[in-house]
């Protein structure tokens, strides 16, 4: 199967001209038969279809190819002779995902709209600035600039007749049409994209100068919704478990309730254990495991009252005892290491109750995936027929670089930035409950977007009770 998916640049050179003779397809070179291989070594297969425009036959031709960054896909191109209809499109050769995923682009400069896009037949794409969003519907490979502009076109089609019939709708459009143009032009920066996809076959490149908040990335688990929509089967529903006499998880207690497997979608198992972390707080072990298709997972969720202010933990590594100490690093925390040139986005990689080591590791593991083919990685100097050297050689010193940490080779600094202050790095001093010499604890003051993106501000714990009996006052009050 990996033979049938070869890096673009591959399949280009199985066609390009060779210096070697040409040769008969009769007589050979030197006048002998000689059998016609051109079907064998053909790289774009045709198939003769009908066109669903004028019912006559045309032909659809299959691309199968690999994309640097992301996995197999099939470009699809389908023209007819008769009526000249032409559709292009892309699938992804691989199964839907186990979550679905969002990432969002913030545009800056002129060499943002060169970013690769691929758009599944599930993604939608949403220019926020310009209150535009594309339903989920034909597959696309293409680039920002593509993007928008194919927005931009489809937006001026029939704006002449809406000109007369409704000038208010005329007049809306018009302004998009106008903003877009803008963009594309480079004159309404900064603004952003975001491509949602709840299958997880969707994608948008990144760049390892990227900062924080440049290119973000995140995955979710699909809802009920989503996953009857793309013809999954629904969760199973979670049997009642044992509690105390209040009616609360028991600690130290392993509670298994059946679900649904997200890859396979047969029935599994999720264990569930709360256990209390030494001078920290209680927290819930959650991990799912299937025996079909072998998936596992494992994620980590605080408990507790959220804290007024956020927390930011920081512990220099000096030797590799360090490596062994425990860390929680919540959803919501945001993790930095100077040193490597790591900064990870909150939400990236979820809830995780390991080691320092383990940290890094499941870091390093996971952007290797995304960055490079399964079977183009550094050691092989490749990586796809886009990944120019200069970008090859910048990868390859950041992972180098990793993997000189993970091996307690180098010191370096590990920044967790929580707003819900749920993370947490063991402490080596004699009274654990207190920071060492290597570690700094400071709390900080949520800012105002950090509260609107956890939806603190909406909250109110006290007083609510008054509202809700105006509320009920007003509701009566209209009925009389």
């Amino acid at each position: 199967m990996s033979e049938l998916f070869n890096p673009i640049g591959e399949k280009a050179e199985q066609v390009a001209p060779t210096s070697a003779p040409i040769t008969n397809a009769v007589n050979g070179v030197n006048g002998d038969h000689v059998e016609n291989e051109e079907d064998d070594g053909k790289v774009v297969d045709e198939i003769e279809s009908m066109c669903m425009n004028c019912h006559e036959n045309g032909i659809t031709r299959l691309l199968l190819t690999k994309i640097p960054y992301f996995r197999e896909i099939i470009l699809m191109s389908f023209s007819c002779e008769h009526c000249g209809l032409q559709n292009n499109e892309i699938q992804p050769a691989g199964s839907y995902q186990i979550k679905g995923c969002h990432y969002e682009l913030r545009l800056t400069a002129m060499e943002d709209f060169e970013r690769q896009v691929i758009k599944s037949d599930t993604a939608t794409v949403n220019f926020i600035e310009l209150n535009v969003e594309v339903p989920a519907g034909r597959g696309q490979l293409t680039n920002i600039e593509g993007l928008l502009s194919t927005i931009v076109d489809d937006l001026k089609v029939s704006q002449e007749a809406r000109k007369d019939q409704e000038p208010e709708v005329y007049a809306k459009i018009e302004e998009i049409i106008t903003k877009g143009t803008q963009m594309l032009k480079g004159k309404a920066f900064p603004f952003r994209v975001t491509v949602d996809d709840p299958a997880g076959n969707s994608f948008i490149t990144p760049d390892m100068r990227d900062g924080v908040g440049k290119w973000e990335k995140h995955e979710y688990a699909r809802t009920p919704e989503q996953n009857e929509a793309l013809g999954l089967a629904d969760t199973a529903p979670a049997v009642e478990a044992e509690l105390d006499q209040d009616g609360n998880i028991v600690p130290d207690t392993i509670y298994q309730f059946p679900a649904s497997c997200p890859g396979c979608m047969h029935p599994c198992t999720t264990n569930m254990k709360m256990v209390d972390i030494p001078h920290f707080r209680q927290v819930v072990i959650m991990n799912t495991s299937c025996d079909d298709c072998g998936y596992k997972s494992n994620d980590v969720k605080t408990g507790g009252e959220i804290p007024a202010r956020g927390r930011k933990v920081t512990l220099h590594v000096e030797k590799p005892e360090d490596l062994a100490r425990d860390i929680l690093k919540s959803e919501s925390c945001e993790l930095e290491c100077p040193e490597l040139n790591l900064s990870v986005n909150p939400g990236t990689l979820g809830g995780r109750f390991t080691t320092v080591e383990g940290l890094l590791t499941q870091v390093r593991e996971d952007l290797h995936n995304q960055i490079f083919q399964a079977d183009g990685g550094v050691s092989s100097g490749e990586g796809g027929d886009s990944f120019a050297g200069s970008e090859r050689q910048r990868w390859t010193g950041f992972f180098g670089g990793l993997d000189s940490a993970i091996k307690g080779q180098r010191e370096f600094t590990v920044v967790l930035t929580d707003p819900l202050a749920c993370s947490y790095v063991q402490s080596l001093a004699d009274d654990p409950s207190l920071p060492d010499s290597q570690m700094t604890i400071e709390e900080y003051d949520r800012t105002t977007l950090e509260e609107d993106e956890l939806g603190l501000s909406d909250m109110k714990t006290e007083g609510y009770e008054n509202d809700a009996e105006l509320s009920k006052e007003a509701v009566d009050g209209g009925t009389d």
